[in-house]
């Protein structure tokens, strides 16, 4: 098919048939996955996964692309959601759970995408995914790194998240003008470090890296108080980037279990 990609679909599209293979065979699909493929652009993953699936499901925005996707399977066995991705409610796919989740993401939007899935994860088994190299770094680092920060902690309380092999711009159709690579996010069945107040770690996160030069004393001003990351077993005067992520649910726990009760009425 002939189709210009699109720069405000963010379109770059995989064309490089060692990297296809390598991808498909670290999701190595089962033939009765419920899985779901999104961004399919030109199908280059696509056709490879339909050899090895009964049925696939897409998700796609670019509807000049929906006829061509159709044709790469028999009849039935590949289902084209024309949607946008950001706004699409897995709890819409039919069939078996947990789901299965793969795409080559748009670079423009593979963090709020990545947070979309996350607040859907206890539907989904694993999620394999081609991103700019530097969004991977940053979902798998660790505590006292450059690249840790609050995505890598909110996507690690959710998921095992482990960097699987590098892609270079030439595998691109047109080369973007930074480095790929592949990352595997495995929801945890049982969260290990499970917060009582989700949305008040989420908070804190957010907070603590937005000053993330600052000490948690003053990087927290507002939400945790010296003494509550104190009684957290944490020096209030370390920095943001140097805490793991067990570390912030334990800060979140002890503001959750301290905040004063409501008056009645409230």
């Amino acid at each position: 098919m002939n189709h210009a990609p699109r720069k405000r679909f963010g379109q770059h599209f995989l064309h490089d048939p060692g990297i296809i293979r390598r991808i498909v065979g670290a999701i190595a699909p089962h033939p009765d996955d419920t899985l779901v493929e999104i961004g399919p652009g030109l199908g280059a993953i696509t056709g490879p996964l339909l050899e090895r699936l009964h049925h696939l499901h897409v998700v796609e925005l670019d509807r000049d692309l929906i006829p061509h996707l159709h044709g790469l399977g028999p009849p039935g066995t590949i289902t084209v959601h024309a949607a946008d991705a950001l706004r699409f409610d897995l709890a819409s796919i039919p069939g078996p759970r947990p789901l299965r989740v793969v795409g080559n993401l748009p670079y423009n939007i593979s963090t709020p995408l990545i947070f979309h899935l996350l607040a859907q994860a206890a539907q989904i088994r694993d999620m394999h995914f081609l991103l700019q190299k530097e969004v991977v770094d940053r979902l798998t680092a660790g505590p006292g790194t450059a690249a840790y920060g609050r995505l890598g902690i909110m996507v690690q309380y959710r998921c095992r998240a482990e960097p699987l092999f590098p892609v270079g711009p030439g595998a691109f159709r047109p080369p973007p003008r930074v480095d790929s690579a592949v990352v595997r996010l495995t929801p945890y069945e049982t969260l290990p470090y499970p917060a009582r107040d989700e949305p008040l770690l989420a908070r804190l996160v957010q907070q603590a890296f937005t000053r993330r030069r600052k000490t948690l004393r003053n990087a927290l001003q507002g939400l945790a108080l010296p003494e509550q990351i104190e009684a957290a077993g944490i020096d209030p005067t370390h920095r943001p980037e140097t805490l793991s992520v067990e570390a912030f649910v334990r800060i979140a726990d002890i503001v959750s279990d301290t905040a004063p009760a409501s008056p009645p009425g409230h």
